[in-house]
């Protein structure tokens, strides 16, 4: 049986571009928008609406500023349901740049914020709601957040924020079930006003399991990306997702389309998925940087001494 609440947000652009700065093509982009659509995926988050005078324009792709002549270009003349979400990080977007919804092909800005950083998130979803968006705060790292900061956290969202959705982001892929189970149910205790999403990472092949314990407690907005692409391991592949859901207003065959003619031949040039130095990160509860750091050098698959260089050898 399904549960019609349930939303689905697809953000293979979006997380996918932390692989490649962000660079793909408005064609590839454009294809993902159309199956997205035609398979009645609720929400596509197309990328960051980050401030250009932070980042230079010149190091990165279009889809890390998402200017929205960008979005139209995708989207037009393709007959939609599916909504454009975008994400800014505390800190790293100017708010004056984000046009009102109504003359935005944007319908929700999702705003990253670690807990320490909860009073900032607040201000800029309020400000981005009465722009009309609908919003989210996407709470970062949380498998690192101490349980008082998330508890003062989660009350000052419940109190005095306008987003329509509190994301719990294993950002690290350090989750297990019972933890996600654990904080689903803590959030769902606190935030009494707002719907509860779960956004997995895939570094210990626990992204799917875990975003289906979050639904089992009520979680009604849920992340996948196609394929599971995403930064490090990735993410929760939409297409399980899909398939777990049974929501019949989903037709998961024009993702399968889009992973044969796009997806197969896209793992020939950039590389994501479930590979030992993700693992080792995700176990350690540690972010992937040092294992993407890895996987750029010469040594990419000396994997014990990558993991001793993180807890230490037998003789220290």
């Amino acid at each position: 049986m399904f549960r019609e609440k349930i939303k689905v947000l697809d953000c293979t652009i979006r997380d996918g571009g932390l692989i490649n700065n962000h660079d793909f093509d408005h064609r590839f982009v454009r294809a993902v928008y159309k199956a997205l659509s035609e398979a009645n995926v609720d929400y596509m988050e197309i990328g960051y609406k980050n401030s250009k005078r932070l980042f230079d324009p010149k190091e990165y792709g279009i889809w890390k500023f998402c200017e929205d002549d960008d979005i139209r270009k995708v989207i037009d003349g393709i007959d939609s349901n599916t909504k454009i979400s975008v994400m800014v990080d505390v800190d790293r977007v100017e708010l004056e740049d984000i046009k009102p919804r109504k003359e935005s092909p944007v319908a929700m800005v999702r705003v990253a914020s670690y807990v320490k950083d909860i009073d900032k998130a607040i201000y800029m979803v309020n400000h981005l709601a009465d722009k009309g968006y609908e919003t989210t705060v996407n709470i970062m790292a949380i498998s690192r957040a101490l349980d008082n900061e998330l508890t003062e956290a989660l009350t000052q969202l419940e109190k005095e924020c306008k987003a329509n959705v509190i994301y719990i982001v294993d950002s690290n892929g350090a989750l297990y079930q019972e933890t996600t189970e654990f904080l689903i149910k803590k959030a769902k205790s606190i935030v009494k006003t707002k719907e509860i999403g779960i956004h997995a990472h895939n570094n210990q092949q626990l992204g799917f399991g875990n975003t289906i314990e979050a639904i089992i407690h009520d979680a009604n907005y849920v992340d996948g990306t196609i394929y599971g692409l995403g930064r490090a391991a990735g993410n929760c592949p939409l297409e399980l997702i899909m398939g777990f859901l049974k929501n019949p207003k989903y037709d998961i065959r024009p993702i399968l389309d889009l992973i044969s003619t796009e997806f197969i031949p896209l793992r020939d040039k950039i590389e994501w998925g479930y590979i030992i130095p993700y693992m080792i990160t995700g176990i350690l509860d540690e972010h992937p940087r040092a294992a993407m750091a890895l996987r750029n050098g010469d040594k990419k698959e000396n994997y014990r001494e990558f993991y001793e260089s993180l807890v230490g050898t037998d003789e220290d």
